[in-house]
């Protein structure tokens, strides 16, 4: 089997075609999967809905031509690639190749040259002083607030992450960062019951839900999905 993982980066060697252009890419992102949540959402903070084409990917049967886009730009990028159509994938329209689908490097190339951000005038999303800490709350999220994590370890993270909101309104400030993205999906993924005794992150989930950017995402029984 082929490897899976493809991480081409926007503007990152210039040789290889993949700089920044309006209208240029399309991002593949699964009905169903949290990381595609993260990605919509940041989609919306940065107002590029308009400039970056979204295809969503329900199952196979509900969305064939989806898929078999998707297939083909795997098939543009590896030859003779024989592995699992992973999403989220950002495509080049142009090339019909995939640029990347490593949810990390999508996020960060969102929030910076296909947003028209640089290290010169960089997003609010990612301010350089927090990257290090909106990184590390993003593993820590990954490994302790998920339906899959132990309940303990999960608990114990909720309080952590619950006792500052009496002291700021977003995760690491006055300020909603990339870090808001991560805590509220997995909030949201846990369901409203995990909540019930944490009145602050219950108005966090409900306050944020005022920003357009952040859906109104209907419950399944595998979490939260996109429309």
């Amino acid at each position: 089997m082929q490897p899976s993982r493809i991480h081409s980066r926007i503007g990152v060697g210039l040789a290889g075609g993949f700089y920044p252009a309006p209208h240029r890419y399309e991002l593949f992102l699964s009905a169903s999967c949290p990381r595609s949540l993260r990605i919509s959402i940041t989609l919306g903070l940065l107002g590029l809905k308009d400039s970056v084409a979204t295809t969503i990917l329900g199952s196979p049967t509900e969305t064939p031509g989806a898929f078999a886009s998707l297939r083909s730009a795997y098939e543009a990028t590896v030859h003779h690639y024989d592995g699992p159509l992973t999403a989220p994938a950002l495509c080049d329209r142009w090339s019909g190749r995939i640029v990347s689908n490593h949810t990390p490097d999508i996020l960060r190339d969102l929030a910076g040259l296909l947003s028209g951000h640089d290290e010169a005038r960089p997003s609010a999303l990612r301010p350089p002083g927090l990257i290090g800490d909106i990184d590390a709350l993003r593993d820590l999220l990954d490994c302790d607030v998920t339906p899959d994590a132990g309940p303990a370890e999960r608990s114990a993270t909720l309080d952590l992450l619950d006792h500052p909101l009496a002291l700021r309104p977003y995760a690491l400030g006055a300020e909603l960062t990339a870090a808001d993205v991560d805590l509220w999906v997995a909030l949201v993924r846990l369901g409203p019951a995990s909540l019930d005794d944490r009145p602050r992150l219950q108005e966090y989930v409900s306050r944020l839900r005022d920003n357009a950017a952040f859906p109104d995402v209907p419950e399944q029984d595998d979490g939260p999905r996109l429309a």
